[in-house]
């Protein structure tokens, strides 16, 4: 494979224009030649670049290796079966698909084409996540027995945007739902079952906008929740296990440097620090001590690459097709979950 990789972005709404074409930028061995647009003096007022009417006439250029899509959830299936059928590599923004089906068939197309899709799960590489990640395989919380995370905004405004609009993959549930499912799975795998809450909170909201999810695991109960009408900060994580606890308030920082238009640059993710609560030596009355512990800086320039390196050196994918997969199994699940107000077991689903 040649040393750089040319890439074209589909669109250029706010997941184009502040996440993926700064990233590809900063990435070394891959060069933005292209975007797929209808307004080229908006994509031209940012990046030296061509603009392409049409996401089909971009697939089809002979000088595109990767297609990165990061548009409405409901057009990924058919964009990203366009492009493997013009024979690209292909990126998706999370989540992969609107159903699981959808997901399979690309995962079909993909291997019939020999070519790699990977979905920008960008979160495996926040601040806290890393910092979560040594915790648990270090040992340092034992046997963890409790795990909850979340992600709380206040955005108590309805917007006129697909992101909350009842349309198939609107709402919370299909927006942050992935990032959170990702993580622990990356964790500790896929769960025995899984209960999802949706709820509508918001005056004049027509999509959820806030969920509860809980996870069964063996000997441990994970527990999953975002929501838009949350002004006061509760823990990003909090974990529990047999030797102590783990506490992080705060978001990785890396978003709202890439919305201000800060340059990506490696390991620039620094993050406050996060509550490490241990015995204090040996024994049943040895007394609990709490101190901070220093959060791992977050990077996701990591995702792009490591991208870069699959299709150039054929290295694993930083996140690969079975990945995507298997986040949409939950997706699915959760939704059933949600309509029949059960649990739903998971054992039969992958």
């Amino acid at each position: 494979m040649k040393a750089i990789i040319n890439v074209g972005l589909v669109g250029y709404g706010f997941a184009s224009k502040t996440f993926h074409a700064p990233l590809i930028q900063a990435t070394e061995g891959l060069d933005l030649v292209a975007v797929s647009s209808s307004n080229a003096a908006k994509v031209q007022a940012d990046l030296d670049v061509e603009v392409e009417r049409q996401a089909l006439a971009l697939c089809q250029r002979s000088d595109i290796d990767l297609i990165v899509i990061p548009t409405p959830n409901d057009t990924h299936f058919s964009l990203a079966k366009t492009a493997l059928m013009a024979g690209k590599h292909v990126v998706v923004d999370k989540p992969f698909t609107v159903t699981l089906s959808e997901a399979k068939q690309l995962k079909a197309l993909a291997i019939d084409k020999e070519r790699l899709v990977s979905v920008f799960h960008n979160r495996r590489w926040d601040s806290d996540f890393l910092t979560v990640k040594a915790l648990l395989e270090g040992g340092t919380l034992g046997r963890i027995t409790g795990f909850e995370s979340r992600f709380d905004r206040f955005r108590p405004e309805v917007r006129d945007r697909w992101r909350e609009k009842a349309m198939p993959g609107g709402g919370i549930w299909y927006d942050l739902g992935p990032h959170l499912l990702d993580q622990v799975c990356e964790l500790f795998g896929m769960p025995n079952a899984i209960l999802l809450d949706l709820g509508v909170r918001r005056d004049g909201a027509k999509a959820d906008d806030d969920f509860l999810a809980l996870l069964e695991y063996d000997g441990c109960r994970v527990s999953l929740s975002a929501g838009t009408l949350m002004a006061e900060s509760t823990p990003r994580f909090r974990i529990h296990g047999t030797k102590g606890s783990y506490l992080k308030y705060g978001l990785d920082p890396q978003e709202d440097r890439l919305k201000a238009g800060e340059t990506p640059t490696s390991k620039w993710g620094e993050d406050s620090p996060g509550t490490l609560t241990l015995r204090e030596g040996d024994g049943e009355d040895a007394p609990l001590a709490s101190h901070e512990h220093v959060t791992q800086a977050g990077d996701y320039l990591a995702y792009y690459h490591g991208v870069a390196a699959a299709i150039r050196d054929k290295t694993p994918l930083p996140v690969d097709i079975e990945d995507a997969l298997r986040s949409m199994v939950l997706l699915e699940a959760g939704l059933d979950s949600h309509r029949q107000r059960r649990w739903i077991p998971l054992k039969h689903h992958l």
